[in-house]
Order: structure tokens, then C-alpha cells, then sequence
């Protein structure tokens, strides 16, 4: 996998934080760097940590389900894709107060970066640079988070729906380029 369909994979896989942090912004009265740049902290870390752990998880798995791996990725990456098009359209409404403190912030982080260990697993049938991976994916979820404060302090939440049915196509469209490269389609 390169570094086009990692920067893609990334920006799906920030699309939650970035949609958290639009309405962390919401609820800030006057834009905060300092609360902007924890919450981009807590996202971008969240959101690397998860697929190292997938991809370990993944590798002790590796012999057995390597003739099916294609067919894995596909399947795990448009079930994250649909769910996070589902709750784009349900229209959930996230937390938004603007606190930044470890009660807040650590299960939002969870929340946000379960798709991300899924894809972690993913990696693991996948010739993948873990490394490269989970650097790309944090700090590209460290810069969409940090900027989603910003937008949703002066914006407001009409890019919140947007933004994560984006992301739930990309990741369905990465499955899709996933399981066509492996059939010999493209």
C-alpha cells in the first residue's frame, strides 16, 4: 500500500475526530489553540495507537487467512465505511461541551478510533509499513481535529454530516481498490 492510499485511508479514518472536534468548536465561545491542540493530541494519538494494536493483533493471524486477506480488507473496510455513513445520515449528536480533561477527551478518543484498530487489522494481510501507516494516520487526525476546532467555532456543524459520509466513502472505495488489485481488476 502506498503513501496516496495511506494519506486517503488517514483522512477517512479522521473524519469521526474531525467531526468531534467541529462540535468541541461549537462549544467554545471564543476559539481556544491550547484546548485545539490537546484535543488534536488526544484524536491524533487515539487514532495511531489503534492500528499498531489491529496490526499486532492481525499479524498472529496472518498464516491462516492470508488466501482470503483481499476479501477481509474489503469486507472490514465498507463495514466501517456504511456505519459511518449511517451515523452521518441517523444524525447522533456528539458531546459538545468544551472541556479537554481525560473524562471527556478519553472516551471520545476511544469512540472515535475504533475503526481505526479495525483497519490496523486490515494492515496486517496487507504488505503495509506499520510505521509510515499509524505516523500518516496520527498526525493527519492531529491536524483535521485541530482544524475542525477552529471550523466549528466559526462555522458552526454543517460540515459535521459532510465529513463523516466522506469518510465512509473513502473507506469503502479503499476496500473496493483493495479487493479489484488482489482479482487482477486493476
Amino acid at each position: 500500500m502506498g503513501i496516496i492510499e495511506l494519506v486517503f485511508i488517514g483522512v477517512a479514518l479522521a473524519m469521526d475526530a474531525f467531526a468531534v472536534s467541529v462540535c468541541k468548536g461549537l462549544s467554545m465561545r471564543r476559539m481556544s489553540y491550547y484546548k485545539s491542540i490537546i484535543i488534536g493530541l488526544y484524536f491524533g494519538a487515539f487514532q495511531a495507537i489503534m492500528p499498531l494494536i489491529g496490526y499486532l493483533l492481525g499479524g498472529a493471524f496472518e498464516n491462516t487467512i492470508t488466501s482470503v486477506d483481499h476479501w477481509a480488507a474489503f469486507i472490514l473496510l465498507s463495514i466501517i465505511g456504511l456505519n459511518m455513513i449511517k451515523d452521518a445520515v441517523s444524525g447522533d449528536d456528539s458531546e459538545s461541551d468544551d472541556r479537554v480533561d481525560i473524562r471527556v477527551m478519553l472516551p471520545l478518543s476511544i469512540a472515535t478510533s475504533i475503526d481505526a484498530l479495525t483497519v490496523g487489522i486490515t494492515f496486517s494481510f496487507l504488505q503495509v509499513n506499520i510505521i509510515l501507516a499509524i505516523l500518516i494516520i496520527g498526525i493527519t487526525t492531529f491536524f483535521l481535529s485541530f482544524l475542525g476546532v477552529k471550523i466549528g467555532n466559526r462555522f458552526g456543524d454543517r460540515y459535521k454530516e459532510k465529513a463523516e459520509v466522506f469518510g465512509g466513502v473513502i473507506l469503502i472505495l479503499m476496500g473496493v481498490k483493495i479487493l479489484f488489485s488482489h482479482l487482477g481488476i486493476i
